[in-house]
């Protein structure tokens, strides 16, 4: 079990920090909900933890399935929030790039292993989250 904490520090910013490790990140309210858009809001937050955690996963299945290193690889997250109420995330757009050809991985372990992950499966149904794995030539 990891514990986070967090601090409102008003004009809708808030600080957080990582139990374990003492890293503090703060969030702000975008600007077209009241805020600033200084940082990360809770929801670009939570959907750049989709990116970070699939690339991850698939890095822990590269090292321990495949023996190679996934260093390098990049991904991008688009955020689509609903027109009407209540206010929420509907569609999260990702693409990933990876470093490596896709004959490296000709049985699509990496594809399947960020599908899998914890922040993916967690996700509502609801929520639309198209994918695309672009490969190194």
């Amino acid at each position: 079990m990891v514990k986070s904490t967090g601090t409102y520090q008003g004009d809708f910013n808030c600080q957080l920090m990582h139990g374990p490790s003492g890293q503090q990140i703060d969030t702000d309210a975008p600007k077209d909900n009241h805020g600033r858009g200084l940082a990360f809001s809770p929801t670009d937050l939570f959907c750049a933890s989709l990116g970070s955690c699939m690339v991850t996963t698939m890095a822990i299945a590269a090292k321990n399935r495949l023996g190679f290193d996934l260093t390098g690889a990049k991904w991008e997250v688009t955020k689509e929030m609903s027109a009407d109420a209540p206010r929420r995330i509907v569609r999260i757009t990702t693409q990933i790039w990876l470093p490596i050809p896709k004959t490296k991985d000709p049985e699509g372990v990496l594809e399947r292993a960020g599908l899998a992950c914890p922040v993916k499966r967690s996700l509502s149904a609801e929520i639309e989250t198209p994918i695309v794995f672009n490969w190194a030539e």
